[in-house]
């Protein structure tokens, strides 16, 4: 089990640490539209209209956002509200981790899924584009992103509850992390 574990929590750490980069982008090319557009009045830069780099920063942080919170969850970054949690004793908060998974986070992601499952086939079998004749023309793939959002999603469920089983059992590792992390994992 712990295999699994570290194998879907390697994954989501590389597609985090890969995937950050697209905010250094999102600053540079926002930079540069408006440096371009504001300061020197082009309507395109590099050759490439306007409207496709304004898009292509609404891309890049689609990606980020929906690609990245399985990586924040894996770091413990999201918001908790811990009023019980925080001073909770290790036991106690592996239970509100496994069950949060299991009965919150798990049949979220298979909504996610499932309700937008034919949005995005739609989106495919059209290939769908942009609005804009300038415009990016791969909103089908920018739309894939939620469907990407509820597998990693899921698989850091999966590993979150992995490791609280594991902690439950007496896991002195797994005990340890709680711990350290404040409870995500």
């Amino acid at each position: 089990m712990r295999g699994l574990a570290n194998a879907i929590d390697g994954l989501n750490d590389l597609l985090g640490k890969i995937l950050v980069w697209l905010t250094l982008g999102i600053v540079l090319v926002q930079f540069t539209v408006v440096l371009a557009r504001y300061l020197y009045g082009a309507p395109n830069i590099a050759g490439l209209p306007m409207i496709m780099w304004q898009e292509s920063i609404t891309y890049m942080h689609g990606f980020l956002f929906m690609l990245c919170a399985a990586y924040t969850l894996l770091k413990d970054g999201h918001v908790r509200v811990d009023i019980f949690y925080r001073e909770a004793p290790l036991r106690r908060k592996a239970m509100v981790n496994l069950f949060g998974s299991i009965f919150l986070l798990l049949p979220m992601c298979a909504a996610v899924w499932l309700f937008s499952f034919d949005y995005v086939a739609r989106s495919w079998a059209q290939l769908e584009a942009s609005a804009e004749a300038s415009g990016l023309q791969f909103v089908y793939i920018l739309k894939s992103a939620i469907l990407g959002f509820a597998v990693l999603m899921a698989l850091q469920g999966v590993s979150m509850a992995i490791r609280s089983v594991l902690a439950l059992q007496g896991d002195n590792d797994e005990l340890q992390k709680l711990r350290l992390s404040g409870g995500g994992h």
